[in-house]
């Protein structure tokens, strides 16, 4: 595996293989991998000839008193996890090589980063669709890769790509999961041995509505069950509610009816020091 630091190291390689005719995959990551990250990375693998594992903290994606500086970071662990799935190049770009001097365009998908994450995080998917505009522009990968468990941004990517004509093919792998149920994030970490039944209120409230949505026969009162997951979860220790929705599954727009072609997405603080984040379909 290659490790590159600069804009023109991987644009030279990636072109070097197009003209091999070899395809080429990107997953974009912020680093500190799980198996969330390896899956994405051996997904790639078996649907691309190369696979690019880009290695960035995207400063502009966090928010005034957020966690930017205690966003776990090891260039090192990271490097031998990736190569341990097969990926060719790691690509980690310092913020001055990504933003240089001067640097002041942004991109942005107006509707859909309104609510949700976007809500609670004003101007987050600015930054998550600049960086990733950028990271497409600078690999021209064949195919990026993404996880579900941020519904939003998947949403959000595939909007821009569209919008803008990238020639891309943007595809979204399932959620990977602790044997507990908790999704896996790089913000686990943070998580103590106390608030593990805490973190566990976002699957608890995911089970509760597809097990009432299968006893109502397919379709229930959206308003009704989201209630009720609120209650759920604001009623277990060491949680408190950022939302709980249930939306339709393309556009995220609230629906008064859960059923198959809705997503509940919910969002959690946790001990008001890890906020997670997780979301399923309820049919």
């Amino acid at each position: 595996m290659k490790l590159v630091t600069t804009v023109s190291q991987v644009r030279q390689q990636v072109r070097a293989w197009h003209d091999e005719g070899l395809t080429v995959a990107l997953v974009p990551t912020m680093g500190w991998f799980h198996e969330g990250h390896l899956s994405l990375m051996r997904t790639a693998g078996h649907q691309a000839d190369r696979v690019v594992v880009s290695l960035f903290v995207n400063p502009i994606q966090f928010g005034e008193g957020e966690d930017l500086d205690s966003y776990p970071r090891d260039l090192e662990r990271d490097s031998e996890m990736a190569k341990t799935v097969g990926v060719d190049v790691l690509y980690s770009p310092t913020v001055d090589e990504m933003y240089p001097a001067g640097f002041q365009s942004m991109v942005r998908v107006r509707d859909l980063s309104m609510g949700l994450c976007g809500g609670s995080r004003p101007g987050h998917f600015d930054g998550v669709c600049t960086v990733v505009c950028k990271l497409f522009n600078q690999v021209e990968p064949d195919k990026a890769f993404f996880g579900e468990k941020d519904y939003q941004q998947l949403a959000i990517i595939r909007r821009m790509v569209i919008d803008l004509d990238m020639d891309v093919e943007v595809i979204g792998c399932p959620i990977v999961r602790e044997e507990s149920g908790l999704a896996m994030s790089s913000r686990n970490v943070h998580l103590r041995d106390e608030d593990q039944d805490a973190s566990l209120s976002l699957m608890r409230g995911i089970d509760h509505g597809r097990k009432r949505v299968a006893a109502a026969g397919g379709s229930i009162d959206a308003a009704e069950l989201v209630g009720e997951i609120e209650k759920q979860i604001e009623t277990t220790p060491g949680c408190r509610v950022d939302y709980v929705r249930i939306v339709d599954c393309d556009s995220l727009v609230d629906v008064k009816t859960a059923d198959k072609n809705s997503r509940l997405i919910l969002a959690v603080k946790v001990a008001d020091r890890v906020r997670l984040i997780d979301n399923g379909s309820l049919v």
